[in-house]
């Protein structure tokens, strides 16, 4: 889409009037500037070539001009090429920030500063800053802008006086040394500032008005300008205690590491104890053993077997040790669901409370050492939900390189919640020595494979930038509707898998191959893992879905230290179908083979060298 950069000619501007022109990231406030400075004579207008409605309105001889709420000016969609457009023909700016988010704002303010145009700033919803503890420092925030900065709570009447007292005071800002010499050398080409920082940053509709190629440095000035805004709010933002609420500070201990890391360790107990104790033993042992295995199975055989014996072909496929109608029935209804639905339960209470965002915050450090930033713990925390999703959710990170890190980290060490709740309920039952040697076991690789591909892959972390919403009680609604859906969609994905599982083994069972593979397993199950061969039959199931496989380990008869080694080894074993497919949609054939066959290589290896110290 091009836009002629005049295109406010549908708006009556008389002649000498300056265009006054409003910006700022939604629900910053800015509706409340607009009312106040425009009154009654406000006119609402489409923007020629676009859904999108500007309003504008008359300020004394002068126009003021409202735009989209937008977190940058570019041309992604159709709120940023209409925030784009009406700002490089503003003769002055004001720009309403959130005081409450000012680290997400200023990276907007500070490329409205960049493209030189007259800018004056109001930092908004100082009201909501004070009861969250944060006081910032406005008359050092003017300095580090260059431009006039206001307190206001807009909703409140507070500041707005002084902002229509100082609009006229905007005055261009600080511009860094090095971008300035990036701009002026492009001004003979473009003869506009703010187009030329456009150009730069690669907006390739700018570029095409200018009939100039789009520059390649929106990355690099991107990030530079990250950095800018990350030292400006480490200047003039402070916590503070006074008037701030019980959630805020809760909400601050939640992110110092000396407080984090402790509730971090009561919030991992709280998920153990409730899926690997409360559901996975006492809630699923009425589920799988008294309603499915007591009532169910024996109900369903005796009908189906009226019509079809158990020994025929049909009958095992149906109604035997791997049946469609046994089997898979009890495991998805009387073994997964209810440790899905009890993962889901808690991770929709962390979302929901606010505390997800603060854990990325946290953990922020130990992720970049390996190669990722904090906010990665939400696709590897997903993971835990699902690790097809969590593969999926990886997008959300800002390079290639940690893209692939994530990948590979989610289909290696990280359990989806059904594996994890079959896993968690066999580790209550062998003790806390074994326990904490499984857990170390699983971090140990997760790091040494994230150093691994830090050190190997080219590139640097990006830097976390996250909103941290405000700490507050779960709502019970919310929480409810978001364990349901997710578990429903669990549902619906898992058991068309469980049913090919099922025909599979059955398939094997009654070729006689079932036997032939765990023999030819043998040397890696019996030889390496010191596991009975039988196991091989979990293995095969878990390629299926890793669920499956850990559900056919845990209806096995073995010593703990076997249950450890067989649960080390499962943990790390290759992805399920669906994870695969959208490892290889998401990382191409080539880095998803990789990952893929590496899988089996650590599962095994690492399994063999913990078989080797505890039997």
């Amino acid at each position: 889409m091009n836009h002629c950069h005049n295109s406010l000619d549908h708006i009556a501007i008389p002649e000498g009037a300056k265009k006054i022109v409003l910006v700022g990231n939604p629900n910053v406030g800015k509706s409340v500037f607009f009312n106040a400075l425009t009154g009654m004579y406000v006119d609402v207008s489409n923007f020629p070539g676009t859904t999108v409605d500007i309003s504008h309105g008359r300020y004394g001889k002068d126009v003021v001009i409202d735009t989209p709420g937008v977190y940058g000016i570019s041309s992604f969609n159709d709120e940023e090429i209409v925030a784009r457009d009406v700002i490089l023909t503003a003769d002055l700016i004001l720009n309403v920030v959130d005081a409450v988010h000012l680290e997400r704002d200023l990276f907007l303010t500070l490329q409205v500063i960049d493209t030189g145009i007259p800018t004056i700033v109001a930092v908004n919803m100082m009201d909501e800053a004070a009861e969250q503890g944060l006081k910032v420092d406005i008359d050092l925030l003017e300095h580090l802008l260059g431009v006039p900065v206001i307190s206001t709570v807009a909703v409140k009447g507070k500041g707005v006086e002084e902002v229509k007292n100082r609009l006229y005071e905007a005055r261009t800002g600080h511009i860094p040394p090095d971008l300035k010499n990036e701009l002026q050398s492009m001004l003979n080409r473009i003869g506009s500032w703010g187009e030329a920082l456009l150009v730069l940053e690669g907006d390739q509709h700018v570029a095409e008005r200018h009939g100039v190629p789009a520059g390649d440095l929106r990355e690099e000035i991107y990030h530079a300008r990250r950095h800018r805004v990350n030292d400006i709010v480490k200047h003039v933002v402070h916590d503070t205690d006074e008037g701030a609420s019980f959630g805020t500070k809760l909400g601050r201990y939640m992110l110092r590491p000396w407080t984090g890391i402790p509730i971090f360790a009561i919030v991992l107990y709280a998920m153990y104890y409730l899926i690997g104790v409360i559901v996975a033993q006492d809630i699923v042992g009425f589920t799988e053993e008294t309603v499915m295995q007591g009532m169910y199975e024996p109900a369903v055989r005796a009908v189906v077997g009226r019509f079809i014996s158990e020994e025929s072909v049909i009958g095992t496929i149906l109604i035997g040790e791997f049946g469609l109608l046994t089997m898979t029935v009890t495991y998805v209804l009387g073994l997964l669901l209810p440790l899905v639905v009890g993962f889901y339960l808690a991770l929709s209470i962390m979302e929901d409370s606010g505390y997800l965002p603060r854990l990325a915050t946290l953990v922020d450090r130990a992720m970049t050492s390996i190669g990722l930033n904090g906010r990665a713990v939400i696709p590897l925390i997903l993971g835990f939900g699902c690790v097809t999703m969590a593969t999926i959710t990886t997008r959300i990170l800002g390079t290639k390189r940690e893209r692939t890190i994530a990948t590979a980290v989610l289909g290696l060490a990280i359990p989806c919640s059904a594996q994890l709740g079959v896993i968690a309920g066999m580790l209550a039952g062998i003790g806390t020595k074994y326990i904490t040697i499984y857990v170390v076991v699983i971090l140990l690789v997760l790091g040494v494979i994230g150093k691994i591909l830090n050190k190997v892959l080219p590139g640097e972390s990006s830097d976390l930038l996250i909103d941290l919403p405000p700490i507050r009680l779960p709502r019970g609604e919310n929480v409810l509707k978001k364990t349901v859906t997710k578990s429903y969609a669990f549902l619906l994905e898992a058991t068309p898998l469980f049913m090919l599982g099922a025909l599979i083994i059955s398939g094997l069972q009654l070729s006689g191959l079932l036997e032939g593979i765990q023999s030819a397993l043998a040397p890696l199950t019996e030889g390496m893992l010191k596991l009975p061969k039988e196991t091989a039959t979990a293995f095969i199931m878990g390629i299926i879905r890793r669920d499956f496989g850990a559900a056919g380990l845990s209806v096995m008869d073995l010593t703990p230290a076997q249950t450890l080694v067989s649960l080390v080894t499962i943990t790390l074993f290759v992805p399920c179908i669906a994870s695969v497919i959208v490892m290889f949609k998401e990382r191409g054939n080539k880095e998803g083979a990789l990952i893929w066959a590496s899988s089996w290589v650590f599962a095994f290896i690492i399994g063999a060298i913990v078989a080797a110290f505890v039997i």
